[in-house]
C-alpha cells in the first residue's frame, strides 16, 4: 500500500512540475508579445539617432539613405505602410520579414549582422522622427483617372488594381512607394532611373525593366523588355505584350539598353495639369 501512495505521490509531483512549466511557458510567451506590442524607446531623440545609425547599416540598401525609397524597398517616411503602419506590425516585418515580398527576416539577407531586439526598437523610432504626413496633391483625382484610362493611355501599358496592360511596371502601389516628384520625372524622364520588375525574395537584386534587342538564328530582330533572365537564357516581353523564351547562345546577336521602351512625355503630350490629376490619382490609390 505504501508503495502504491509513494508511486501515486511521484506521478503527482511529476505532473505539477510539467503543469507549472507550461504555465510559465505561457507567461513569458505574454511577456515577449506584450514587449513586442509597445516601442519603450517612443519619442527618445538619442534612441532615434542611434536608429538611424542601424538603418544605414542594415536597411538603407534596399530603402535608400533617409528612408525614402530604393531600388529594392519602398518609401519609408509615409505614415501609411501597406503591409502594417503601428510600431507592433513594423516590429514584426523588420524581425519576422514580408513573405511574397523581397522583405527578408532579420539577418537573413547577408545585410548587417542582425539586429537585436533593442536594435529594431529604435530603427523604428528613427522611422517615427522621420515621418511625413500624407502627400496633397493639388491634382484632380478624377480627372486623372480619366486620362490614365482614356486620352493619356497610361492603361496601355500599366496596370492599375488589375486593369491595364502589362508591359510596363504596375503602378497600383507607385503612390504608396514614391513621393509624387518621383512620378513626375518617371513620366517626364523614364530613363534617369528605371523601374523594378520582379522583385522575388530568392533574388539578391530585383529584375530591372530593361529594353533588350535580340536578333534570332533565322535574322529576326525583336525589341521587348526583359522579365526574366539569368546566365544562359532571357524571357522577354515585346510592345504587343507577346512573350519570348531565347536560349542566348543560340542567338544572332543580344543587346541591353537602358533606354526606357516608354516614351518621355513632354508638356507638348501631356501639360502639367493633366500630368498633375494623374499624378492625384496613383497617390489616392496608394493611400488604399
Amino acid at each position: 500500500m505504501s508503495r502504491t501512495c509513494s508511486l501515486v505521490s511521484r506521478i503527482l509531483a511529476s505532473r505539477l512540475r510539467t503543469l507549472e512549466f507550461a504555465v510559465l511557458l505561457v507567461l513569458l510567451t505574454s511577456v515577449n508579445v506584450t514587449a513586442a506590442d509597445r516601442n519603450p524607446f517612443a519619442g527618445d531623440p538619442k534612441a532615434a539617432k542611434a536608429g538611424e545609425f542601424e538603418f544605414r547599416i542594415n536597411c538603407a540598401f534596399c530603402h535608400g539613405l533617409g528612408a525614402r525609397g530604393g531600388g529594392r524597398g519602398p518609401d519609408l517616411t509615409h505614415a501609411q505602410k501597406r503591409h502594417g503602419s503601428s510600431d507592433a506590425e513594423m516590429f514584426q516585418n523588420i524581425s519576422n520579414g514580408i513573405p511574397g515580398t523581397a522583405m527578408p527576416a532579420n539577418g537573413t539577407n547577408g545585410q548587417g549582422v542582425g539586429m537585436t531586439d533593442e536594435e529594431i526598437w529604435q530603427i523604428i523610432t528613427y522611422l517615427r522622427s522621420i515621418q511625413r504626413r500624407p502627400e496633397q496633391s493639388h491634382g484632380n483625382a478624377t480627372h486623372g483617372k480619366e486620362m490614365f484610362y482614356g486620352d493619356a493611355n497610361c492603361s496601355g501599358c500599366h496596370m492599375v488594381e488589375g486593369k491595364g496592360g502589362r508591359l510596363g511596371p504596375d503602378l497600383t502601389t507607385v503612390g504608396d512607394a514614391h513621393t509624387a516628384d518621383y512620378i513626375v520625372v518617371s513620366v517626364r524622364n523614364p530613363s534617369r532611373r528605371l523601374a523594378q520588375g520582379l522583385a522575388e525574395a530568392t533574388k539578391e537584386f530585383p529584375q530591372e525593366y530593361e529594353t533588350v534587342t535580340v536578333v534570332t538564328a533565322d535574322g529576326k530582330e525583336i525589341t521587348g523588355v526583359t522579365l526574366n533572365e539569368d546566365s544562359f537564357t532571357v524571357q522577354l516581353m515585346d510592345a504587343k505584350e507577346r512573350l519570348y523564351f531565347f536560349e542566348k547562345d543560340k542567338l544572332r546577336s543580344f543587346k541591353k539598353s537602358r533606354v526606357s521602351l516608354m516614351p518621355a512625355y513632354d508638356t507638348s503630350l501631356l501639360s502639367d495639369k493633366d500630368l498633375q490629376d494623374i499624378v492625384a490619382y496613383l497617390l489616392s490609390v496608394g493611400e488604399k
